[in-house]
């Protein structure tokens, strides 16, 4: 019987892949390199993408370690020119473009329009939503032409709830949102499936590299109704089965990874620290 969570034969694109912590261990791994890894582990050949060559090293060591397959380049992904040679060298490589995760996201500038800056909001914009429109710009054309694709867009609870205390980061997740369903009415009848995953308080380089407590992260652990901790890993699982032949007759839906917090108003909001992702 086909196993129709494997990739084998398959080419997938993951954008912010690498992280800005160079080692391989698994512990605060961020959502791209968890995503990279298990897109490969399954069987597909991926893209690692990124804006420092740097970043990858750790990603490609964890995947070619248990056997993978996977290449890396350095990629900005709100610059036309970057995306249009990171398909094009995926189809010089393997000759197809099966799968593109749009997972590559930052912050961006804190504070609510009052005080919000207004370069770094534009630059929120162009990287977390822009970057979005762009890679499916020159990877849809390619999905079309073999007859099948998938996309998986990386969205946040913070753009499906009020409440977060950066504006801009809630406003481009929400796009993203909303991207989705566009993108999966505009390609459903070429067979390019579009879904978006959003990640609640789950615990990676981000979240730690901003000197998070212990008791914030306790915090965060318990803010959803399973009362634990979600990691990297618990995002990929998801990104990867939307990717997935056993996800055949999903498309624009959004799914929330976040232990059931966005499904009810379980404890109080973290404090602005305690960013998601």
């Amino acid at each position: 019987m086909q196993d129709n969570t494997r990739f084998d034969g398959r080419v997938a694109i993951v954008t912010g892949a690498g992280s800005r912590d160079p080692g391989t261990g698994t512990t605060t791994i961020g959502n791209g390199r968890a995503i990279s890894v298990l897109l490969a582990r399954r069987g597909a050949r991926v893209l690692l993408l990124d804006v420092e060559r740097a970043w990858l090293h750790g990603t490609e060591e964890m995947i070619r370690a248990e056997g993978g397959t996977c290449a890396a380049a350095v990629c900005d992904v709100a610059k036309p020119s970057d995306c249009q040679r990171a398909v094009a060298e995926a189809m010089r490589l393997w000759g197809r473009v099966d799968i593109l995760v749009n997972n590559v996201g930052i912050s961006g500038p804190p504070g609510d329009a009052t005080v919000v800056d207004e370069t770094a909001w534009d630059h929120a914009m162009q990287v977390n939503v822009k970057s979005v429109m762009l890679m499916a710009k020159y990877a849809v054309p390619e999905m079309r032409r073999q007859g099948a694709g998938a996309i998986v867009n990386l969205a946040s609870v913070a753009g499906l709830q009020g409440g977060h205390p950066g504006l801009a980061y809630a406003t481009t997740k929400g796009a993203i949102v909303q991207m989705t369903r566009a993108m999966a009415a505009h390609h459903g009848g070429d067979l390019i499936r579009v879904n978006a995953v959003a990640p609640g308080y789950v615990y990676t380089p981000m979240v730690a590299s901003r000197g998070m407590s212990e008791e914030l992260r306790e915090h965060r652990a318990t803010a959803g109704m399973l009362k634990v901790e979600g990691s990297a890993w618990d995002v990929a699982e998801a990104a990867c089965f939307l990717a997935s032949p056993a996800a055949r007759w999903i498309t624009g839906v959004t799914l929330p990874v976040d232990a059931g917090r966005s499904a009810g108003n379980v404890g109080a909001t973290p404090k602005p620290s305690g960013l998601t992702r």
